[in-house]
């Protein structure tokens, strides 16, 4: 994918804080691990040398513990954080290049963002809050009511319109802000770990109200988290950080099932590998006088959701990309991957 036809485009990019950012950036102190470049320069750099790209109407996932920059990066996107050095680019316009005013238009009109903190105004009710940055685009009063009415029967708000914020929960609060950030029609949407105060039920609840959101409205949406959990169930793919760089880059498969380093494989070591691997992990070439006439699944079923399938047929299971068998799959595969064992080729054929 080339950077103009990437919803958003990311390259080199680097934010360091601290007097001497420019001096330690053409250095080579900027190789140093954080500790030593703190006590040499005074500095730290957040973001280092990151480059990555989001296709139209995905849900990309920056995850990291906290201090690993995630949260510095996405706010250099739109250079509510300067960055010290890079190119970012949304929709094919050079966000760092841009003029104030174009910074604006950029905020206004093609990007929302969702934080932790929900910053409504308590003094407006819930349709004025949601109707804000139309508000501030110059819309008619009655347009803009309108338009934040339609919304919020979208994130099912329907009767709260004249409520006011603290009149409502933790998890209706973070509905106006979805809200609120849908109301503007934006192109691209960043979601700084809104979640991340409310109690875990809730926290589901607004996950699957992402999902919902995103299979209706199809925005592009950056998603930053801490938790592992949340961001294998949102993201199509997940950008691991650490002390500023991205360690690993790769769909929630590819991190489950090959992780980079022993850092990610830490991450993901209490994950259920049957629960986000699919068949096209485990499916090996049919043997020799094999029967295939079995049952047949695609190849992106998670390999959970086959074992019904599996312990029903006495044939293995045939695992097919579209109309081409990509392998097969049968019940010792299975309780091999769940047992974390290889097979033996004779434990197949009864030799």
């Amino acid at each position: 994918m080339s950077p103009d036809s990437a919803a958003i485009a990311v390259e080199g990019l680097w934010k360091i804080f601290g007097p001497k950012s420019e001096s330690v950036l053409a250095s080579q102190d900027r190789h140093l691990d954080p500790a030593a470049l703190r006590e040499k320069t005074g500095c730290t750099a957040a973001v280092r040398d990151v480059g990555f790209e989001v296709r139209p109407g995905e849900v990309f996932v920056v995850m990291g513990l906290s201090g690993s920059g995630k949260s510095t990066l996405v706010r250099c996107l739109t250079r509510l954080i300067e960055p010290t050095a890079g190119r970012v680019t949304i929709g094919g316009t050079d966000v760092t290049a841009a003029s104030p005013a174009q910074l604006r238009d950029l905020r206004r009109h093609h990007v929302s963002m969702v934080f932790q903190h929900f910053g409504l105004l308590p003094h407006r009710r819930v349709i004025d809050n949601v109707a804000y940055g139309l508000e501030v685009q110059g819309a008619a009063r009655a347009a803009r009511h309108e338009r934040a009415r339609e919304i919020l029967s979208l994130v099912g708000l329907d009767g709260h319109a004249d409520s006011y914020p603290d009149q409502l929960s933790g998890g209706m609060q973070q509905r106006v802000g979805l809200a609120r950030a849908l109301a503007v029609d934006p192109q691209v949407m960043l979601f700084d770990e809104p979640f991340s105060a409310l109690d875990p039920l809730i926290r589901r609840d607004m996950q699957t109200e992402v999902i919902r959101l995103h299979r209706e409205v199809g925005k592009t949406m950056v998603f930053i988290t801490h938790d592992l959990a949340e961001a294998l169930k949102l993201g199509e793919r997940i950008a691991i950080m650490r002390d500023g760089g991205i360690v690993q880059l790769g769909t929630p498969e590819e991190l489950v099932g090959a992780p980079a380093d022993d850092y990610v494989a830490d991450f993901v070591r209490d994950v259920p590998r049957s629960h986000v691997l699919t068949l096209r992990w485990i499916a090996r070439p049919p043997e020799e006088g094999e029967p295939l006439d079995g049952p047949e699944l695609p190849a992106t079923t998670v390999i959970k959701d086959a074992i019904a399938a599996a312990s029903a047929s006495s044939r293995p299971i045939r695992v097919m990309d579209g109309e081409k068998l990509s392998g097969v799959v049968d019940r010792v595969d299975l309780l091999a991957f769940l047992s974390g064992q290889d097979v033996p080729a004779a434990a197949r054929t009864g030799a």
